[in-house]
């Protein structure tokens, strides 16, 4: 009988080949964005404003690795940090890392938000920064919170311009650690018509995917695993799983 890790592997293999099934799924990426579908689902009681496809790679991705840290640029309503810090709890009843943390970033950690997140349950497992993440004091700060640690996981989610995110990757990707993973969110931008975000700052042409791109042209430590796309099909992030290689 196959082994169904082997079965899953060619499954994923193959949906990366299936033109009409990933065209289905930017179909759905593209009609369900204008009325934001991912607004309508929480964390724990917080709105985590992300696909449920990409909450479960992220899911996946915090087990196989057990990081002891996680930084996070960008935190809006708190559910992706109230995601993580469980993801993080978990790992530690099951024998991981028993101090492990998330670090948040955000220019602008609006008050009642913060309030929410600080009376959460797993807010004993969150840090907040407030500040621009591409400030050079405040990745500093990050820097130092970073040292030490043994497995590090990067995610890339505030502003989605060019400049901003090849900024933050230049800041922040080289904080993960070899073998883990810098996941750089809204790359789905570039595969968008253009002018679709016409309130945006950010468009085709001017996007996380395109820094990216940008970024690994001399950055050949990382290199994009394109299994994440493939397995979620349905996912904000295509082209944006950057595992660190050495």
């Amino acid at each position: 009988m196959p082994n169904f890790d082997e079965e899953t592997k060619r499954r994923i293999e193959s949906n990366g080949q299936n033109e009409e099934l990933s065209g289905a799924a930017l179909d759905f990426m593209r009609a369900s964005t204008a009325p934001q579908y991912s607004y309508n689902f929480t964390w724990m009681g917080r709105p985590i404003i992300q696909y449920p496809q990409d909450i479960v790679a992220m899911q996946e991705l915090i087990w196989r690795l057990q990081p002891d840290l996680i930084v996070e640029t960008g935190i809006a309503r708190g559910g992706s940090l109230i995601f993580s810090a469980a993801m993080l709890e978990l790992n530690a009843i099951c024998g991981g890392p028993q101090d492990a943390r998330v670090l948040g970033i955000d220019i602008d950690i609006r008050a009642h938000n913060k309030t929410a997140i600080e009376q959460h349950p797993m807010f004993k497992r969150i840090d907040m920064i407030e500040g621009s993440s591409v400030d050079l004091d405040i990745a500093a700060e990050v820097r130092a919170a970073a040292e030490g640690k043994k497995q590090v996981l990067v995610c890339l989610d505030s502003n989605h311009t060019h400049d901003h995110v090849l900024q933050e990757l230049n800041l922040y990707a080289s904080l993960a650690t070899v073998g883990s993973y810098c996941v750089v969110f809204d790359t789905i931008i570039e595969d968008f018509p253009e002018g679709f975000y016409a309130d945006r700052p950010w468009d085709k042409g001017n996007n996380p995917k395109t820094a990216v791109w940008e970024w690994l042209k001399s950055n050949h430590n990382f290199e994009i695993d394109k299994s994440f796309d493939n397995k979620s099909l349905i996912t904000v992030a295509p082209d944006g799983f950057l595992k660190r290689s050495s």
